[in-house]
């Protein structure tokens, strides 16, 4: 009743201070003297009560990540089976199976009536393409590819050069032929094309190569000429996009487009190397949060190959720069456990972005839009086949002048074979303008072709091709404290030998680089008493907790004494190694810390 007096003297204040005074002092008055059953049936009498849903359906709120989650259990479904078929695996290579999954995806999306999703550039550049540049890139054998850098810069850079101008100088020839409806192709837009063909792509080098497991020299040349010649590509790419727009070509723009080039390389590499030195300096300090250790560096490669793409730099050199840098000093901070979580995280992301990469080729593919012309499309893949072995014959008669491991003509020809195209090329060739490049619908066709060409005749045929010429393939041996006891002792040695005869080789910077590293940089980028751990321990260290971790996960606990007996005899010759050296320096013999006494001698 105290209730019913309130809400009465409420209702009255409110309709005294309305406008309609009456009108609604009466309704609020009738409306609250009515009982509880008299409200009831008023509502029912406007509102009809609705069922209580027990089941919806609200596919658009989640469709975006469920379709991503569905495509990325399909690629991994995808590469599941085709591991569990061995004989099919040993014939054909897996990017092949994938590109037939995606153009059976694709005609099936196109039956039902619904259009097949594209590969976009901006996807692939900023999502599928890091991850698996960012495992190569963190992996990279420094020692094998710093011993072969001149060779790869010379494949990368001057035969890029070579393939793009011959392939477009020659293609423009056929272009001007009468009767082929091809006169409107001028010479910037096959220069262009040339340039976007020309590249060999390093998704597709690490798809075939890692599984015909050709050696360590072959695999380093060719997977390392695709990681830089992303430089070129990305220069002349853009070099004659815009020259395209301009119309006019001058002797500055061309000596401007030479310093692009370094700008675009070497600022890659710088902004890759900062990230890398600032994902090293925050390892030292995540010892209290080691859960978070990976996602450091996960970040800070992926800022650095963003950083490099504001500012269109190399975001591929920034992210091999960036996980070549950090990854000594990092893994000398983080504990083990967040090691195997980077690795195997990475070789996860890598893999499935590796295989959607190729299923969407497939899929995009027959998607469209396509415009065939018989004479370009076999022209294109003529004169790419015939680029490539002319640049590497070339090259390699220059090369082999200055190589003391010369490159046989079986090298040459697995190094001319191996020059594959993939999905750069086609991601590329989207981001052209109709406007600027009418026929930008045949230059996607005719690089399709040639995808298809390179990935399912030239990889399917590589294998059988290593195993008729007997080409050397890669020896799965673990090193021992013994092989790096002697690599160090060579390393040294041919270090004493430049500086006696005054020839300041890379052995002689190689020492100089080393000595700065371990005086000045792992000081401050690495955290405790491993910032002066010699490098020999640091290796029997790293060895000793492989071996553990291994002989652990194969449940040979029982075989742990005979299995460590090797290593405690490789560890004291290391032992007796560092000894030796000691007993030199304290003696006053050396020229260097760790060379001995060779030049005193001399």
């Amino acid at each position: 009743m105290e209730l019913k007096m309130f809400l009465l003297v409420l209702g009255l204040l409110v309709g005294t201070g309305s406008p309609d005074m009456g009108s609604s002092q009466g309704k609020c008055s009738e409306s609250l003297v009515q009982g509880p059953q008299t409200q009831e049936n008023r509502t029912h009498t406007t509102h009809s009560k609705k069922p209580f849903p027990v089941l919806s359906f609200g596919y658009d709120y989640v469709r975006l990540p469920f379709e991503i989650s569905l495509w990325v259990l399909l690629a991994s479904l995808m590469k599941l089976g085709f591991h569990l078929m061995p004989r099919l695996s040993s014939i054909v290579p897996e990017s092949c199976l994938l590109i037939v999954v995606g153009l059976l995806v694709g005609g099936l999306i196109k039956l039902v009536g619904e259009a097949p999703p594209v590969l976009e550039s901006n996807i692939f550049f900023l999502y599928l393409l890091p991850p698996i540049i960012l495992d190569a890139g963190y992996f990279l054998p420094i020692r094998q590819f710093t011993e072969n850098l001149g060779t790869i810069l010379m494949f990368a850079v001057v035969g890029t050069l070579w393939n793009a101008f011959f392939v477009g100088g020659l293609l423009y020839g056929v272009c001007q032929l009468e009767g082929h409806r091809l006169v409107t192709v001028d010479l910037l837009s096959c220069l262009l094309f040339g340039s976007i063909i020309s590249a060999v792509d390093p998704v597709a080098v690490l798809a075939v190569f890692e599984e015909i497991h050709i050696n360590e020299l072959l695999h380093i040349l060719v997977f390392g000429e695709s990681l830089l010649n992303d430089a070129v590509t990305v220069v002349l790419y853009h070099l004659f996009e815009e020259f395209s727009s301009v119309g006019t070509i001058t002797v500055t723009d061309v000596l401007l487009g030479i310093v692009c080039f370094l700008v675009v390389s070497l600022g890659g590499i710088v902004v890759g190397a900062i990230y890398g030195i600032l994902a090293a300096f925050t390892s030292r300090f995540t010892s209290h949060t080691r859960v978070i250790e990976p996602l450091f560096v996960f970040l800070y490669s992926y800022m650095a190959y963003l950083s490099a793409e504001v500012f269109h730099l190399s975001g591929i050199m920034a992210l091999i720069a960036c996980g070549a840098v950090m990854r000594p000093y990092v893994e000398a901070n983080i504990s083990h456990k967040s090691h195997t979580t980077i690795k195997y995280f990475l070789k996860m992301w890598s893999s499935v972005s590796d295989t959607l990469i190729f299923i969407f080729l497939g899929v995009s593919t027959v998607a469209g839009p396509h415009e065939w012309n018989w004479i370009f499309v076999v022209a294109t893949l003529i004169f790419c086949l015939v680029a490539r072995v002319l640049g590497v014959v070339g090259l390699t008669f220059v090369i082999n002048k200055f190589r003391i491991v010369k490159l046989t003509s079986k090298d040459q020809f697995i190094i001319a074979y191996g020059g594959l195209r993939g999905a750069i090329a086609f991601s590329l060739v989207y981001l052209l303008n109709t406007d600027h490049f009418p026929k930008r619908n045949m230059f996607l066709t005719a690089i399709i072709t040639v995808i298809f060409f390179t990935v399912f005749v030239q990889g399917m045929t590589i294998r059988p091709l290593v195993d008729l010429l007997a080409v050397k393939k890669k020896q799965e041996t673990k090193r021992s404290i013994n092989e790096e006891i002697h690599t160090q002792f060579l390393d040294h040695l041919l270090t004493g030998i430049e500086d006696i005869c005054g020839h300041y080789g890379h052995h002689h910077w190689k020492d100089k680089l080393n000595r700065f590293n371990k005086k000045y940089v792992k000081k401050c980028l690495i955290a405790g008493e491993r910032s002066k751990e010699p490098q020999l321990i640091a290796f029997y260290h790293k060895m000793e907790m492989k071996q553990a971790i291994e002989l652990v996960e194969s449940g040979g606990g029982s075989k742990l004494p005979s299995s460590m007996c090797g290593i405690w005899l490789d560890f004291f010759g290391a032992c007796v190694w560092n000894a030796w050296r000691m007993c030199g320096r304290q003696a006053g013999y050396g020229m260097h810390e760790e060379c001995g006494m060779f030049k005193e001698f001399m």
